[in-house]
Order: structure tokens, then C-alpha cells, then sequence
């Protein structure tokens, strides 16, 4: 059975008569990479400055590794909640030393080497801070959240702000740290950075859970497929006969039909080619966790 590494059982956050946080239910396993999802406002940051300790909770519970909330948990959590902040006239040793003191981390020569080529830096490693590119700082701040070997990295929007190569750099990284074993919580607004590299997630609206799930279950619940042919009228008609469909739009171009998961694309051809309709073009679109956030927020 799968190691619990986080519990959490109806947090609650207010700040006076606004519920930044209600009722949040939460259980992430050891190994998984877990996201938190949701637009700005939605209870993130909130969610995740709690479980560090830099906020209290006003009312529920949570437990990390089994052992409540014990300040000898934070020592196995490395954690980067904001803009990276270094001192910019210092270069990557320099600062990483700092944290490491911070920490008291016994041979820290060792580990700030160690974390410098783990997230691709040693070659940079005498550079100052303020000469980075954004996905430089970025990676500089979860090689410092990675200081000391925590069990557990916790990020709040480590894209946030990059560019498309920052941000592939960053997922890069977060996958190759998960295949070490670690436990990643990650909260994002970017859907398909989510939809990339997370196991489970959770949405958020306003501080209420919206949804929780597996990623395979959000993107692989039902089978769309876009069909067309001469008469869209006659093909309308002929796919609602199928036991389960509906048409999820309808263009003058095309229909896009929502059908079973059992129901494949190549059944459709074979079904309209059998009922007198040769298709003019058949393709199956995977639903996408955005259209999935989309229509669970709204």
C-alpha cells in the first residue's frame, strides 16, 4: 500500500468574513506529483503557505509523514513559494552558502555541487546572480528548495513569468526530480504545464474544491471525434442513433460527436460507411484538461 505523505482533512482559511479556504480535503502519496489548480485568487498560495507554516490554519487539520504538524517535518520539505530572491551581486555559490548556513547543512560544498548540476548550473556556478536569465533564477531557487534532501518539493508557480524555453527547462527538471523519488506539490494556473507532468490534481474556485482527480480520469473520461460529410444534416441524425452519443458542436463544417470510451473512431467509419454515409473527413480529439477546467470552473 502506498505511503501517505500528506493528509489533509478540512482545512480551513478566513481572513475576516472572506473564506480564502473551505472544507479541503487532500491525501498525496509517496512518489506522486501532485497539482493544485486553479486561476489567481483561487486558494493556492493560500493552501500551500499553510502546509509550510507560514500560515495558520483557521480551522481543519493536516499531517506530513505521519507525524502531525511536527516542526521537525520542514526539515524534509524544500519549499519555494515566491519569486526567486538572491542577493544579485552574488554568483551561485555564494548564494546557495547563505542557504546552506540557513539550513545547517553539514558539508555543504558537497551538496551545493550536487544541486548546481542537478538543475544545470555548475557550469554557471561562479556567476553572479543578477547577470541569470529568468529560467536560470527560477532553477537556482528549487536547487536551493532541493538543499539538504527533502523528501518533499513544494512550488508554487515555478513557470510563472518564463518563457517557452524556461518553462520546458523547468518541466524538464520537475520530471527528473520526480523519477528520483521525491514528492512534488505543485500549484500552477498553466493548465497544460499541469497536464504534463502532474499524477493527480486538485481545482480550486474561490478556496472550494471543484474537483479531484487523476489526470488520466479529467483527460480520458469520454471520446470526441470530428466527423464531416456532403450532408451534415443527415450525419447529425444518423450518429445521435448510436447508444450514448451527442453532439458536443455542430459547425457547418463538421459535428463533433461525444461518444463512449469503447467507441472508437474506427467503429464510427465502419458504422456510417454500413449506414450509407462515406465520412469526408474523421479525426478523434482528445479532451484536453483546459477544455476539462473550462467547463468544471464556469
Amino acid at each position: 500500500m502506498p505511503e501517505t505523505i500528506l493528509k489533509i482533512e478540512n482545512l480551513c482559511k478566513n481572513y475576516g468574513n472572506l473564506k480564502a479556504l473551505t472544507n479541503l480535503n487532500v491525501t498525496v502519496e509517496r512518489g506522486m506529483v501532485y497539482g493544485i489548480l486553479g486561476p489567481n485568487g483561487s486558494g493556492k498560495t493560500t493552501t500551500l503557505g499553510i502546509l509550510v507554516g507560514v500560515l495558520n490554519a483557521s480551522s481543519g487539520t493536516f499531517s506530513w509523514f505521519g507525524n502531525g504538524q511536527e516542526d521537525a517535518n520542514r526539515r524534509r520539505i524544500g519549499t519555494l513559494l515566491e519569486t526567486p530572491n538572491f542577493y544579485p551581486y552574488l554568483n551561485a555559490i555564494q548564494n546557495l552558502k547563505i542557504v546552506s548556513k540557513i539550513k545547517r547543512i553539514e558539508n555543504a560544498d558537497d551538496e551545493i555541487e550536487k544541486v548546481l548540476r542537478s538543475v544545470s548550473l555548475y557550469s554557471r556556478r561562479t556567476s553572479e546572480f543578477r547577470s541569470f536569465s529568468l529560467g536560470m533564477k527560477q532553477r537556482l531557487a528549487i536547487g536551493s528548495a532541493l538543499l539538504g534532501g527533502p523528501d518533499v518539493l513544494v512550488l508554487d508557480e515555478p513557470t510563472n513569468g518564463l518563457d517557452p524555453q524556461g518553462i520546458a527547462e523547468i518541466r524538464a527538471l520537475i520530471i527528473a526530480i520526480a523519477k528520483e523519488g521525491k514528492t512534488i506539490i505543485v500549484a500552477s494556473h498553466q493548465l497544460d504545464e499541469i497536464e504534463k507532468i502532474c499524477k493527480r490534481v486538485l481545482i480550486l474556485k474561490d478556496g472550494i474544491t471543484l474537483k479531484e482527480s487523476a489526470i488520466d480520469e479529467l483527460t480520458d473520461k469520454k471520446r470526441q471525434i470530428a466527423i464531416s460529410a456532403v450532408d451534415l444534416k443527415g450525419l447529425e441524425e444518423l450518429v445521435l442513433q448510436i447508444k450514448g452519443a451527442k453532439i458536443a458542436k455542430s459547425t457547418h463544417l463538421e459535428l463533433l460527436v461525444e461518444v463512449p470510451e469503447s467507441f472508437s473512431a474506427a467503429a464510427m467509419n465502419q458504422y456510417c460507411f454500413e449506414n450509407g454515409v462515406v465520412l469526408n473527413s474523421l479525426k478523434e480529439i482528445k479532451k484536453s484538461l483546459e477544455d476539462q477546467f473550462l467547463e468544471i470552473v464556469n
